[in-house]
């Protein structure tokens, strides 16, 4: 989705002939373009995740080029091929939902597997549909399953009515004030515990307004792949260079690829293009032209952004600290990514004091905990 909003659709009609259009919204692939319907697909697995073999077949690389190689320089090619990719996926998309929204009187959805993170192409369909109420649940993937098999067993077999709304996703894992102070100690840091949480939101909003890198772990854990301000590392998305700053200091990856916002739910309009809430970041909007240098640390290159509208009802501290920050600043919106360095969201207290170790982050808000750099507490 970063790299397609660099490149030209130069190869779509190439993936039209790859994915093709059926009746009624569905579609089918062109077998010629894979191994796997014709031989078998070598697959290795020794523990982790294992490693599949080619799939696809060698029209890809004579209508295509050659796939490149892990490290290489990203050329215009990938660029248009990423482009067009984004482009068939939008087409293919859009055919399947208009199918599901033909009904006279529609005005809901509800969307889910791996192509729902395509955040792209969800702010497509609000552009197309703005009365849309459109719903993504913060664990489309195959994550989901777990907790919709659940549900429909307690609905559907047990008979229990339909009352639960997944209206945040801090369903995972809390740890104590007592084991935070353990972590924080036993890795010999100094800290200052701040107990009260408005101010414990307004001293990481002043770290946040001279710009500070913080990483910010509270409360329960997000569920699903996206930092929602409980796992999350903060900054200030007016300071244009923060994105190259992050990346250097920290997250280490691919320069196309861009940061999101998060900001208050009643403020977003301001924004946005739109007012349609996005309280799983899974829906990617226009950012109004005035208001792209504003955040311009959080703005794509084409104009766009993927926010986190947040409430107080949802998320009463990370509402608070950005109402703070936005009292301040003028401007309700933090920059935010997940708390993690080139691995998976760090899930405890030990795995939040290790990567605020060995990354250049400024401060480290560990529940009560406020940790600098500088060892000050």
């Amino acid at each position: 989705m970063g790299l397609a909003a660099l490149g030209e659709p130069a190869y779509l009609e190439t993936l039209r002939d790859v994915v093709r259009d059926e009746n009624r919204g569905m579609f089918s692939l062109d077998t010629r373009w894979f191994r796997h319907p014709r031989e078998i697909v070598d697959v290795k697995w020794e523990g982790g995740s294992p490693e599949l073999g080619r799939y696809y077949s060698d029209r890809w690389i004579q209508e295509l080029g050659p796939p490149r190689e892990p490290g290489a320089p990203i050329e215009a090619r990938h660029r248009d091929l990423a482009r067009s990719l984004q482009a068939r996926l939008e087409e293919v998309y859009g055919n399947l939902i208009r199918e599901a929204l033909r009904e006279p009187g529609t005005d809901a959805l509800c969307l889910s597997g791996g192509c729902a993170f395509n955040s792209v192409a969800n702010g497509r369909i609000l552009e197309e549909r703005p009365d849309l109420r459109l719903y993504v649940p913060p664990a489309a993937g195959d994550a989901g399953t777990a907790i919709g098999a659940a549900f429909w067993v307690w609905n559907q077999v047990l008979g229990n009515p339909r009352v639960f709304q997944l209206q945040q996703a801090a369903l995972g894992p809390d740890y104590s004030p007592e084991s935070i102070r353990r972590a924080v100690e036993g890795a010999g840091l100094a800290y200052r515990w701040v107990e009260d949480e408005e101010e414990r939101a307004a001293r990481t909003a002043t770290l946040l307004e001279a710009g500070a890198v913080v990483g910010w772990f509270q409360g329960r854990e997000e569920w699903g792949p996206r930092a929602l301000g409980h796992r999350s590392i903060l900054a200030d998305p007016r300071r244009k260079e923060m994105k190259e700053v992050l990346n250097e200091r920290i997250k280490r990856r691919e320069p196309f690829r861009p940061f999101a916002p998060s900001i208050l739910a009643g403020r977003a309009s301001e924004y946005f293009e739109t007012s349609h809430p996005s309280p799983f970041m899974t829906q990617t909007y226009r950012v109004k032209p005035a208001m792209q240098g504003v955040i311009s640390a959080a703005t794509h290159v084409d104009g766009s952004a993927r926010p986190q509208t947040v409430t107080r009802e949802a998320d009463p501290l990370f509402e608070r600290l950005l109402r703070v920050f936005g009292e301040r600043t003028g401007v309700p919106a933090l920059l935010n990514t997940s708390f993690n360095e080139n691995e998976p969201i760090v899930h405890t207290p030990e795995q939040a004091i290790a990567c605020f170790q060995r990354t250049r982050m400024d401060a480290l808000v560990l529940g009560g905990a406020l940790l600098h750099r500088s060892g000050a507490a």
